[in-house]
């Protein structure tokens, strides 16, 4: 299977607008696509959810539409589906499997607790994951051939305002545990969002009204939307911008700061390139 660290698309990690990381569970009312080889410490909770191969999840899943597990996958936790179920070779479930549709269901498969199906259950070697977040990628964005989704993708997880049938995406390799929120490479938090846990990437958006109860360190720059609050601190070697009525319970460090007027921030500012203030459009 062809590995996922290919593609750029899955390299950039995205939060619809109102996901909720609280206590032990990751939700959002969008589908969940979470990358190769990652580590997750809490519950997944969403429409489809699709697991690529190898990633562990310490917690339970729970998809209102269809769940993917890919191969060689573990889930520390039950598996909770209310249409279709695909089960690569090699996942092992330790709690129980429950799927109201069908159930596509690889070699090797290990299920703890038992299992129900309500459907057709088909022994067989489901589609590869990566095969299917193509297809779906496709059909969901509407986009025509595969070059395509670099620069679609790009436009959708930028700082411009996400469509709200944006996927939850994590990338391949990320850690997501009780302290930390960390991935490679971009990340962007949509509107409305509640995050606990401190974030660490190569770039951070968060757009306007969110609330991360947590401190933001990124490698290349960060920008905070207008009416978030962040409760920490906010580091970054590169640029910063914060905007009108961003409230920063903490200090904030980078290279140059763009500062609205209207923003707080209630710790230490560090910037050595310099520090801009925005005023009021008149």
């Amino acid at each position: 299977m062809e590995s996922t660290g290919d593609h750029d698309w899955i390299r950039t990690c995205t939060l619809p607008d109102h996901t909720e990381l609280q206590e032990r569970t990751l939700k959002t009312g969008q589908d969940i696509v979470i990358g190769e080889r990652c580590r997750i410490d809490y519950g997944l909770f969403g429409n489809d959810v699709v697991v690529c191969e190898f990633s562990k999840i310490n917690g339970n899943i729970v998809a209102g539409g269809d769940a993917r597990i890919d191969n060689w996958c573990e889930i520390n936790g039950d598996v909770l589906v209310e249409e279709d179920a695909y089960l690569g070779e090699g996942v092992k479930i330790q709690g129980k499997l429950v799927v109201k549709g069908d159930l596509d269901i690889g070699d090797n498969v290990q299920i703890e607790r038992g299992f129900e199906a309500k459907g057709w259950i088909s022994i067989r070697n489901p589609m590869p994951v990566i095969i299917y977040i193509m297809m779906y990628l496709v059909a969901v964005l509407g986009i025509e051939k595969e070059e395509e989704l670099n620069s679609v993708l790009q436009k959708l997880f930028g700082d411009d305002e996400a469509p709200t049938a944006t996927p939850l995406m994590i990338p391949a390799g990320a850690v997501l545990n009780m302290q930390t929120f960390s991935v490679p490479e971009g990340m962007a938090v949509g509107t409305g969002c509640r995050l606990h846990g401190n974030i660490r990437a190569g770039s951070i958006a968060v757009r306007e009204e969110t609330t991360i109860f947590g401190s933001l360190h990124a490698r290349e720059g960060a920008s905070i939307a207008r009416g978030a609050v962040i409760h920490g601190d906010v580091q970054s070697n590169g640029d910063v911008m914060v905007e009108q009525e961003v409230h920063i319970l903490g200090n904030v460090s980078c290279r140059c700061l763009t500062l609205h007027e209207d923003a707080r921030v209630d710790g230490v500012i560090r910037a050595p390139g310099g520090l801009k203030i925005e005023r009021r459009a008149a």
